[in-house]
C-alpha cells in the first residue's frame, strides 16, 4: 500500500481553397478536414499541479457524512488533509482520524460539470487496504437531487473492502416496492494485487449496455434483460463521476489498531471518452 512512511494506528478543420477544372471551366474548390468520427475524449484531468493544491474545478468536494451509506464513520471535509494534489501527478484522498469519532476522509464528484451518456470513463487508481477501508470510483444519475436514489441509478466501477483481496463491480436499479432497488452486481478474488498498486479500472456504457473492466480485463456486463420485470433500466440518461475513501460501517466493518493512519487512495489520472 502507498502511504506515507509514517504512520500513526486507528485508535479506533480549415479549409483550403484550390481550383477544379471540369468541361474547360474553372470552378471553386474547398479541401478540408474531414470531421472526426467515433470516440472522442471530452475530460481529461493528470491532476497536475503543486503539492497541497486542491483538484481543478471540473471537481465538486462533498462535504458531509457521518452515516453516510452503509453507516459509515467518516465525516468528508474539503480540507487539503484530505484531499490534495501530491506534485507528483497524482490526486491523494486520504482518510485519517484521532478515534473512532474522529475520522475524516473525502469524496468529490463531477456532478454539474462533467457528465455523460454513451462512452468510457476510466481512472487509474492505487487503492489503499486496511482493516475498515471502503474506496470507490463510481458514477450516479445526473437528476439524483431530483429523483434521488435509486431513481437516478449508481454504476459502480470498483470497490473494495478492507484488504482489497476481492473486486466489487455492479449496479442499483430502481425497483417497484423496495426502496434499495435492485443491485446486479459481480464480485470475486482480485485477478492481481490491488492494494498500493496502480491500475486502470473502467466503465464503457452504450445503449442498454454497461461493462466494467480492470486493466484489459472485462468483469461485468449488464443488460436490461438482467434486471427483474419490476426494475427499471435508467443507465442511458447522463451520469457523473465519483471518488471516495470511506471507512466503517456495516460493509466493511470498523477500522481498527492495525488500520494504517492515515490511508491513502491515489489518482493518477482521470478521462471521460465519449461516443
Amino acid at each position: 500500500m502507498t502511504c506515507e512512511p509514517s504512520r500513526r494506528r486507528w485508535s479506533r478543420a480549415v479549409g483550403s481553397v484550390g481550383v477544379l477544372v471540369l468541361c474547360g471551366c474553372s470552378l471553386p474548390l474547398t479541401l478540408g478536414h474531414a470531421e472526426p468520427t467515433g470516440p472522442r475524449v471530452v475530460f481529461a484531468d493528470e491532476f497536475d499541479g503543486p503539492a497541497g493544491s486542491p483538484p481543478s474545478s471540473s471537481w465538486r468536494i462533498e462535504t458531509g457524512g457521518g452515516g453516510w451509506g452503509n453507516n459509515e464513520l467518516q465525516v468528508y471535509t474539503d480540507n487539503t488533509d484530505n484531499v490534495s494534489l501530491d506534485g507528483a501527478g497524482n490526486l491523494v484522498i486520504t482518510a485519517r482520524g484521532a478515534a473512532m469519532d474522529q475520522i475524516t476522509s473525502a469524496r468529490i464528484t463531477t456532478q454539474g460539470s462533467v457528465e455523460f451518456t454513451s462512452g468510457r470513463a476510466e481512472a487509474r487508481i492505487a487503492l489503499p487496504a486496511g482493516a475498515g477501508l471502503h474506496p470507490a470510483f463510481w458514477l450516479l444519475g445526473s437528476d439524483v437531487d431530483r429523483v434521488g436514489w435509486p431513481a437516478a441509478g449508481e454504476i459502480d466501477v470498483i470497490e473494495t473492502l478492507n484488504d482489497a483481496a476481492e473486486y466489487h463491480t455492479g449496479v442499483h436499479a430502481p425497483r417497484q416496492g423496495t426502496a434499495r432497488g435492485q443491485e446486479v452486481s459481480a464480485s470475486g478474488p482480485a485477478p492481481f494485487p490491488l492494494p498500493g498498486q496502480f491500475h486502470t479500472y473502467w466503465v464503457e456504457r452504450s445503449p442498454g449496455r454497461i461493462v466494467t473492466g480492470i486493466d484489459d480485463l472485462t468483469l461485468f456486463t449488464v443488460t436490461p434483460a438482467d434486471l427483474a420485470a419490476d426494475s427499471t433500466w435508467v443507465f442511458d440518461a447522463p451520469f457523473f463521476l465519483l471518488l471516495n475513501l470511506a471507512v466503517g460501517g456495516s460493509w466493511p466493518g470498523p477500522p481498527d489498531e492495525s488500520t494504517p493512519n492515515p490511508s491513502t487512495m491515489l489518482v493518477d489520472w482521470v478521462r471521460v471518452t465519449a461516443t
